[in-house]
C-alpha cells in the first residue's frame, strides 16, 4: 500500500539516526517502528496491573475530640491541658 504521510521533524530525525544505524531502507524502519509501537499499544491495556494502596490499621483515635484544637496541642507539646 502507498500513502502519504507528514512526520514531526524529530520524528523523522529519530527515524533517519535509526535508518543509518541498522542500514535499512527508510520504508522498513518506518514499518518495524508502526508494528512495534501498534503491537505495544494493542497489549499495554492487558499486561498493566492495577495499582491499589495497601490498607493500614493507624489503630484508635489518641484524642476524643478532634475539634477542641487547643487539646490536642497542648497533648502534642507535652503540656497538660484541663
Amino acid at each position: 500500500m502507498r500513502t502519504t504521510i507528514t512526520l514531526d521533524d524529530d520524528v523523522a530525525a529519530m527515524l533517519e539516526k535509526l535508518q543509518k544505524k541498522e542500514q535499512k531502507t527508510f520504508k522498513q524502519i518506518v514499518n518495524e517502528v508502526l508494528r512495534a509501537g501498534i503491537i505495544q499499544k494493542k497489549s499495554a491495556g492487558h499486561t498493566r496491573p492495577r495499582y491499589s494502596t495497601p490498607e493500614l490499621s493507624t489503630g484508635p483515635c489518641k484524642y476524643p475530640d478532634l475539634d477542641n484544637i487547643a487539646e490536642i496541642l497542648a497533648v502534642a507539646e507535652k503540656e497538660d491541658f484541663t
